[in-house]
């Protein structure tokens, strides 16, 4: 595998996470590199926007950046800290990966919303804050609903009967109120119509503007003017792109959830 890049002196702004060597296990023995030098920054408050044909593996190194995808291996660094000095669990907190058609669960949105805290992964903080501490109370849930456009939706309401844009909205939300650092939104916005697209973009907006956090999208709709960079990733490379770039349509190049499979 190549060299790994080292990141530069972090401080309170700058939130690096760079990657080289981005490789797959092939035959569980032998290292199968699929992205050639791949590397970037993140910063605080960031909108990155990651663009290019299906099949070029966008998921994929979401996924992998995410410590999600078993098939794949690199180097990663977050606030200057290697991910092989973090457990799974807290690259996890800060690392939060998105998918396309995430579920809810649970007997109400309120449940469905507060999901996370139940789990292992968030059990446990590095400030050494209780659970009970950081999970959401009654109020803060109803504000920061209201806070970022979905007064239409009620605590009580079973997330079942929610709309598709409702639910896409509620999910992200779900995500928002874990406060990782980096947050990888793999084509949330697909299948909505363009006002509930514009109202989870703007959700991933105030994410970036309030809380500070580094957003990354998979994108196959045209540029929204929220990104404050694009990245195009095709045949295994991934060059950053200024100006107002439309993405390229996912109709013209397959079906994008066939993206992890058609690269391992």
């Amino acid at each position: 595998m190549p060299k790994t890049t080292t990141a530069a002196a972090d401080d309170a702004v700058r939130l690096p996470s760079l990657f080289r060597g981005f490789a797959h296990r092939h035959d569980d023995v032998e290292f199968k590199t699929i992205f050639s030098d791949v590397a970037f920054t993140l910063h605080r408050g960031d909108i990155v926007d990651l663009v290019g044909p299906s099949g070029t593996g966008k998921s994929t190194l979401l996924t992998t950046v995410a410590q999600l995808n078993p098939y794949a291996s690199a180097d990663l660094t977050l606030e200057g800290t290697p991910s092989t000095a973090m457990t799974p669990e807290r690259w996890r907190r800060e690392v939060a990966y998105l998918p396309q058609r995430p579920t809810l669960t649970g007997a109400s949105v309120r449940e469905a919303i507060l999901m996370p805290f139940t789990l292992r992964v968030h059990r446990f903080s590095d400030d050494g804050s209780s659970l009970d501490e950081r999970r959401p109370d009654e109020a803060t849930l109803r504000r920061t609903l209201d806070t970022v456009g979905c007064s239409d939706i009620e605590l009580e309401r079973p997330p079942q009967d929610l709309s598709v844009g409702q639910q896409a909205r509620v999910c992200l939300l779900r995500t928002l109120l874990t406060l990782p650092k980096v947050m990888l939104a793999d084509e949330v916005d697909a299948g909505l119509d363009e006002e509930n697209a514009d109202k989870v973009g703007e959700i991933l907006a105030y994410a970036a503007r309030e809380k500070g956090m580094a957003i990354v999208r998979v994108r196959h709709r045209a540029a929204d003017g929220r990104a404050t960079r694009t990245l195009h990733l095709e045949a295994g490379v991934l060059t950053e792109i200024t100006g107002n770039v439309a993405a390229v349509p996912a109709q013209a190049h397959g079906n994008e959830r066939t993206e992890s499979e058609a690269t391992r």
